[in-house]
């Protein structure tokens, strides 16, 4: 294969004459068909036709197809911007745009996800956030076409690329398959040995390696295009992903998570590239230094979808505000159900004085039978209508207050409270001395590391993709043995890997946590998961069923739902998983937890929430 910086002259200058001389036959020979009134030509399409290599020129049978049937072509200009390239675009293509109408999706057992929603998108930078589970992930796929629609309507004006979370779907797989070019570069081989005939070299595109190499290197990754995606790291595969979806040159870019698993340097590759994006954009992110880029806020909840103009700071403004709105609404409701159960309560007791003094009356005798009947068959009426109006007073009061509550319940983030764990301010949690370690048959990763923990003190470490991060925690936990040095642990402890690997997806929330904790009982477990959002019949749920942000709080439960809680707490990339309220609710966990705090996390925001006093920073 050629290296990845090839040029199209090693194919030789004749071939590069013979693709200038074909591009300037195909302009002139169908010139007369291009429509005068280039501007207003009513069957403008917005496709951006690129002639230089052939990778995106229709063909000639499109060409002739165009002229058999009269139908005008798109107007096209043709301008060498170098010796080596043609550009043929449209003068004036249509705006790109995604619109959604009366769209609904129920999911596999019939849960509905959307119902008739309406959503446009211009080429604007858009983010759309909303809890795990509410379907934005779906959503992208549903625009991409990926998903079948049950009801409603997606219209499309323009290319569209999704990168997903997942880059990897088979360890062979090479950078090569992600981009999906194997066949285009095997052609540039055979060409290049002078095995290609005239059809062949019309097809190939001589720009695609140097465009493959330009792609990784704007999102921060130099490698060759036939390296393997099993040898790349996480955030490393993500950056290719995103490269991958620029080769297409599309006029939206749908991306799910695109800073998930990337160390400082990778976010800030994507961010600078995002910031510089001239065309569309839909990011589904947790990620709020990359929502403070966007354009407009696009939030998906259980009520539909809203959009907020503005950034993530704008929209965090107003749903502050909404929600204290929705508190004095709140209040006001419940203020209104006591009164209007306090003067019903009186409205009782009126009546129960007014048939005290009836019945006396009737015992006296003092009036005629027929009086004293008819006054009562009135009173009853009477108390009748004010009971019926009385309690529909009272339903409308109660009804206010569920509608208030559950807004409230809506625009609040998810609360979770952890018991104490008693740790002494100056115990020793954790202490390292020059310890080296790494995975047998290989090169030690860490080395020579030394550092102590002393009470709740909060640690973060950190360091790009592959230093090692992950590893150092394998040591610490004993997963791996140290080769060299000595590891005390002196306390215990709970760790949450970014992959959650202590949950069983088989089994239910509820018998995880009876498996992960012996001495607790089952109404323990319950209470544990309600501490944790997880209510009810929640607890029988699968956990192979649970959306990402669910899995770490269950995580989260199982391991800190005990009492008293772990005096140490080892998180590995917590946020990864998690949606802004999520984020928000994990942040408000671990500013009231007493114990030790050791974390690896690249999300910036949330390591300014933590509050931690060091940072190892791992080479």
């Amino acid at each position: 294969m050629f290296p990845i910086n090839r040029q199209p002259d090693r194919c030789g200058i004749q071939h590069l004459a013979a693709r200038i001389i074909s591009g300037v036959w195909i302009f002139f020979k169908y010139r007369a068909e291009l429509p005068q009134d280039r501007c207003r030509h009513p069957n403008a399409t917005p496709e951006v036709f690129l002639v230089h290599t052939g990778c995106h020129w229709p063909g000639r049978s499109h060409i002739d197809a165009s002229i058999k049937h009269r139908t005008p072509l798109p107007w096209i200009s043709l301008s060498p911007p170098s010796p080596f390239r043609f550009r043929c675009e449209k003068l004036c293509p249509m705006a790109a745009s995604i619109s959604l109408t009366r769209l609904s999706w129920s999911t596999p057992d019939g849960t509905p996800l959307f119902t008739d929603l309406d959503l446009n998108f211009t080429p604007e930078r858009c983010g759309l956030v909303g809890r795990n589970g509410v379907g934005k992930t779906t959503l992208l796929r549903l625009i991409a076409g990926e998903l079948t629609l049950h009801s409603g309507q997606i219209r499309s004006n323009g290319r569209i690329a999704l990168l997903r979370q997942q880059a990897m779907t088979h360890p062979a797989d090479t950078l090569a398959d992600l981009f999906g070019v194997r066949a285009g570069l095997a052609l540039l081989d055979l060409a290049a040995a002078g095995r290609a005939d005239a059809e062949q070299l019309a097809e190939a595109d001589w720009t695609l390696p140097a465009r493959i190499e330009a792609a990784l290197l704007r999102c921060g990754l130099a490698a060759p295009i036939e390296t393997r995606l099993a040898r790349l790291s996480g955030g490393q595969r993500s950056r290719a992903a995103l490269a991958a979806t620029l080769i297409a040159e599309p006029d939206f870019l749908l991306l799910d998570e695109p800073t998930n698993n990337l160390d400082s340097a990778g976010r800030q590759a994507v961010l600078t590239l995002l910031q510089g994006w001239d065309g569309g954009l839909i990011v589904v992110s947790h990620d709020r230094e990359l929502l403070e880029g966007m354009d407009t806020i696009v939030e998906l909840s259980s009520l539909g979808a809203r959009r907020h103009g503005g950034n993530y700071s704008a929209y965090r403004a107003r749903k502050d505000a909404e929600l204290a709105l929705a508190a004095q609404d709140l209040a006001r409701a419940e203020r209104l159900r006591s009164e209007t159960a306090q003067r019903a309560q009186q409205a009782q007791e009126r009546k129960a004085r007014k048939d005290g003094a009836g019945k006396r009356d009737r015992a006296r005798g003092g009036a005629p039978k027929i009086l004293l009947d008819a006054a009562k068959a009135q009173a009853e009426a009477s108390s009748g209508a004010g009971a019926r109006l009385r309690e529909a007073r009272g339903a409308a009061a109660e009804a206010a207050v569920a509608a208030a509550r559950a807004r409230i319940e809506i625009l609040s983030p998810l609360q979770m409270a952890l018991p104490s764990t008693g740790l002494a301010a100056g115990k020793t949690v954790l202490r390292l001395e020059g310890v080296t370690g790494g995975y047998a048959g290989q090169p030690p990763i860490i080395r020579d590391v030394s550092l102590t923990i002393t009470g709740p003190e909060r640690l973060v470490i950190a360091g790009a993709n592959g230093s090692g991060k992950s590893t150092l925690l394998k040591l610490i936990t004993g997963q791996l043995a140290a080769q060299h040095g000595r590891v005390d642990l002196a306390v215990p402890y709970a760790m949450l890997d970014q992959h959650l690997g202590l949950l069983a997806p088989e089994q239910t929330l509820h018998a995880n946590l009876l498996r992960l904790n012996p001495a607790m009982d089952g109404h323990g477990a319950h209470a544990a998961l309600a501490r944790f959002g997880f209510r009810a019949a929640d607890g029988l749920r699968l956990v192979g069923r649970l959306s990402g942000g669910e899995r770490l709080r269950a995580g989260l439960a199982a391991t800190l739902g005990a009492t008293p809680s772990p005096a140490l707490l080892i998180l590995d990339e917590p946020t990864n998983h998690l949606d802004l309220d999520g984020i928000t609710a994990l942040e408000a966990v671990l500013s009231g937890y007493d114990g030790a705090v050791l974390v690896v996390s690249h999300d910036t925001g949330f390591v300014a929430a933590l509050g931690a006093e060091r940072t190892l920073r791992l080479a």
